[in-house]
């Protein structure tokens, strides 16, 4: 199951283990099996603290269970986390073995402190970029506190389950048997919903720090940038942000990011995530922004946070990105993640053998049908103008597959569904006028993004379309306020250029301080 790589890489990995922990696998006769028992077989001949029990009760077959401390700290799998999920099976098997995890130890404790019992399940897919951020979060709570359990199920392998429990969306988790939460969760989004207390505590905690000379809003690429090139100045930086790495959390695969020829969004993430922590920058992450109060006889700006604290800067960098546009019409949001879906790497393996659509002709959609087309029984892309607009060597491997229909001059009118799942879209011929109804199981929505902006009201000058105004220098129509990257009105909206731009916005707001 393991290449030579990396069985020497994890050999190595488990000499960190403190305890010995022994992996538990429950299986049948199905070939997955064997490459489950294959797998456990694998780890544990490379570490004489790990052992396998292949006598497992699980009625989920193939799963195996990661345990220490006599059962107490445990993490399980059902199905084999390879792709994406490689990594958290690493993790986990450091974690359950006493390794501690890389997380704030005022957190952990946090983690310790909950009171049980809670039983969480998580569905997710291997080709999912933002599941394993929560399949790691969850992990973690299991090792710590005997009174959490966690199971991570690949859904792409336990179909009648999925169905069953009308899992359209990953990753999708379970408390106790209800659903708990949808979509990328961080370790400290989880322990905030489980314990409210932990918001006011932080809250407080923000409310009482001193001024920053440049505070940055938003954690996205134009964000790190700007942060790192302020705290580079020596002076007072700190980052407000929401989920740090925003919508590039979301890209799977990364090819124009000059001198990297491949990446992907997570991994680009975590590298900018830890060259932020090499400098003496305050990030205060989980915190959204709902009001910008400019200056007044103070000197200083305001952020208020949604936690009830506020934040002071001598001057701000508002660079808090954009999100997936909707489509905007009648049962899109009713049926939002029970069919209607805006990652198609994340969500497609849940359609496999499935009818479905993708909504947008440019590159995003383009790719997307493609990639679901090697998943689905077929995909129906649905242009609203009159001719695709992807880059042409996209559309030629598009038009190519046999399990495509390509519709230009189409507006979508309506999501149709039977109360628990989509079962139909509605559009219209812009030519003709005339409705045409597709009966299908999934829509991927892919029609370009929409500013994060409308927290800041009237403060400063922004377009019709939510994009706020800046100048050569980044500045914006209110002294001592900056914008970079997605939000703003500078055009081409890619990674190199968000952060190219927050480095602009920061060396701006240095000039500022100088010179006020």
């Amino acid at each position: 199951m393991l290449d030579a790589p990396t069985t020497a890489q994890l050999k190595g990995l488990l000499g960190n283990l403190r305890r010995p922990i022994e992996l538990v696998a429950s299986l049948d006769d199905s070939a997955k099996s064997a490459d489950t028992r294959s797998l456990v077989e694998e780890i544990a001949a490379l570490s004489d603290k790990v052992s396998v029990r292949l006598d497992g009760q699980d009625a989920r077959r193939p799963s195996f269970a990661i345990r220490a401390d006599e059962g107490r700290a445990q993490a399980v799998f059902a199905g084999l986390p390879l792709g994406h999920e490689f990594t958290s099976l690493i993790l986990a098997l450091l974690h359950v073995g006493g390794h501690p995890p890389k997380e704030d130890a005022e957190l952990l404790d946090a983690v310790r402190n909950l009171d049980g019992p809670l039983h969480f399940e998580t569905f997710f897919s291997l080709s999912c970029q933002n599941c394993p951020d929560v399949v790691q979060a969850l992990n973690i709570m299991a090792a710590l506190n005997p009174d959490i359990t966690h199971v991570a199920i690949d859904g792409a392998l336990f179909q009648d389950e999925v169905e069953r429990r009308k899992v359209m969306a990953v990753p999708t988790v379970y408390l106790n048997g209800e659903q708990f939460g949808q979509g990328r969760m961080d370790l400290a989004q989880i322990v905030a919903k489980l314990d409210t207390g932990s918001v006011a505590r932080a809250a407080e905690k923000i409310a009482a720090k001193d001024p920053f000379d440049v505070l940055v809003v938003g954690g996205g690429p134009a964000g790190a940038a700007a942060a790192i090139y302020a705290a580079r100045k020596g002076i007072r930086t700190g980052v407000v942000a929401e989920r740090f790495g925003g919508q590039v959390l979301d890209t799977m695969g990364i090819e124009n990011f000059i001198s990297v020829p491949h990446t992907e969004g997570p991994k680009l993430v975590a590298q900018l995530e830890q060259h932020v922590k090499d400098y003496e920058i305050d990030v205060m992450n989980v915190q959204a922004a709902v009001k910008l109060k400019p200056a007044n006889g103070d000197g200083l700006h305001h952020i208020e946070l949604a936690s009830g604290a506020s934040v002071k800067a001598k001057t701000v960098i508002l660079s808090t990105g954009a999100r997936w546009r909707q489509m905007g019409v009648p049962g899109e949001e009713e049926y939002r993640n029970k069919g209607v879906a805006y990652c198609p790497h994340c969500d497609g393996p849940l359609f496999k053998g499935k009818r479905t659509a993708v909504i947008g002709g440019g590159n995003s959609g383009v790719e997307a049908a493609i990639d679901l087309a090697g998943l689905v029984r077929h995909v129906t892309l649905i242009e609203f103008d009159s001719q695709l607009r992807a880059d042409a060597v996209l559309q030629t491997k598009l038009r190519s597959l046999p399990n495509v229909t390509i519709i230009t001059s189409a507006m979508t009118t309506q999501v149709l569904g039977d109360g628990h799942k989509v079962t139909a879209l509605v559009y219209k011929n812009r030519e003709t006028g005339e409705e045409h109804t597709v009966e299908l199981e999934g829509i991927f929505v892919q029609i370009g993004l929409v500013p994060n902006t409308e927290w800041l009201g009237g403060s400063i000058a922004m377009t019709n379309r939510g994009e706020i105004e800046v100048d050569a220098h980044n500045a914006t129509s209110l002294d001592g306020v900056f914008a970079a990257g997605d939000c703003t009105t500078v055009p081409f909206k890619q990674i190199v250029i968000a952060m190219g731009e927050g480095a602009k916005a920061s060396l701006a707001a240095f000039d500022y301080l100088i010179r006020h």
